[in-house]
């Protein structure tokens, strides 16, 4: 096919006329959808420090991902990548899958998703109920190279979020995650948070929060709480561009095992090491407290706030803090909310939320 032709097809008529309704689709989801609720963790009135968590789990697609998978459309959509058709390919841990099937839906073009094997069945069920299709491999580390094969392959476009996440976000308003979280805290004791907590898969999260708050001139200081079996946390205290771990992270949604493109170091100003107990036993003090079920990514960010709020409190100083509810837990039922799969993983929570619940009582944090 020479360039001249190339060019007369992506000027046709018919063309234009479908990606100017799958645009609009796709934007007229955001307009229905976009804004999630900032739910008050309860902490002791008198610290004077308020403990928020931005649910994301009430995105119709249900996690943090509905915002990527959104703006990873509109990315690529806009850029004459997607075409009609031909299918969207993506590699995923689950939950950026699930969503991207719901707006490869939504416009009419089929979609695959490539993760590994030991992804939560209820991940590839919900991937199916959205329409799209999963190719399963057995090691973590090939759903790159596999993801870029299928679309070779099948003429389709590798979404790859794991380059684009950080990319295909405006990261300076437009009802991004960041400009929501503060107009929310407008009227709050303390609306300009001390402290956002984020945890990372891709990086695009926190790249955009910490970008938005540099651009906005705020003080916040932003943290990204990375799981076991991940290299981000080793990448950025030793500033190592190509760190690696052998091993896939029991976090579903988080962790990477290679420094990806989306992940932005320079602009974090600080990582926690989280053991996956602690995430665990985080979320199961969740549903305790607020009667909500999440996934585990959510008890490594909140673990993570919670320290900063035992820090500020040693400190005296008063404030508040903001974490985000990235998935619901019903997703993991067989795994972070079972006993059997805990033992199997040898994974013991009592430590961890006894330190918690000692902590909320009123005792120091120690560790």
């Amino acid at each position: 096919m020479t360039a001249q032709t190339i060019d007369e097809d992506r000027s046709d008529a018919a063309y234009r006329s479908w990606l100017k309704e799958a645009v609009r689709r796709v934007q007229a989801d955001a307009n229905r959808s976009a804004d999630t609720h900032l739910l008050r963790f309860p902490l002791p009135t008198d610290w004077g420090i308020d403990l928020y968590l931005k649910d994301e789990s009430t995105h119709p697609t249900g996690s943090l991902k509905h915002r990527l998978a959104r703006s990873l459309f509109l990315y690529g959509l806009c850029n004459g990548w997607i075409r009609p058709g031909k299918p969207v390919i993506e590699a995923s841990s689950g939950s950026t899958a699930v969503s991207e099937a719901y707006f490869a839906g939504l416009i009419g073009v089929p979609f695959i998703a490539v993760m590994a094997k030991t992804t939560s069945q209820a991940k590839i069920d919900l991937i199916e109920f959205h329409g799209g299709s999963c190719h399963l491999v057995d090691n973590p580390h090939e759903v790159y190279e596999v993801s870029a094969r299928l679309a070779e392959e099948t003429g389709g476009h590798y979404m790859d979020q794991f380059t684009y996440a950080e990319r295909a976000t405006d990261w300076r308003g437009n009802n991004n995650i960041a400009e929501s979280i503060f107009a929310q805290l407008r009227l709050e004791p303390h609306p300009e948070p001390a402290w956002i907590v984020a945890t990372a898969g891709t990086g695009g999260t926190s790249a955009t929060i910490a970008r938005y708050v540099r651009y906005s001139q705020h003080d916040t200081r932003i943290c990204v709480a990375d799981p076991e079996n991940s290299c981000f946390f080793q990448g950025w205290v030793e500033h190592d561009p190509d760190a690696a771990c052998a091993s896939g992270s029991r976090i579903e949604g988080i962790g990477r095992p290679r420094m990806e493109p989306s992940f932005v170091p320079g602009a974090i100003d600080r990582m926690m090491k989280v053991p996956d107990a602690a995430s665990i036993a985080s979320v199961h003090l969740l549903e305790q407290r607020l009667g909500k079920k999440a996934g585990a990514s959510t008890g490594t960010g909140l673990w993570s706030a919670l320290k900063i709020v035992a820090e500020m409190r040693a400190a005296g100083e008063r404030g508040s803090v903001v974490t985000l509810i990235c998935d619901p837990g019903d997703r993991y039922l067989d795994k972070y909310y079972s006993d059997e799969w805990l033992a199997e993983q040898g994974i013991d929570v009592d430590p961890y939320r006894r330190h918690l619940e000692a902590f909320l009582a009123g005792e120091a944090w120690t560790g």
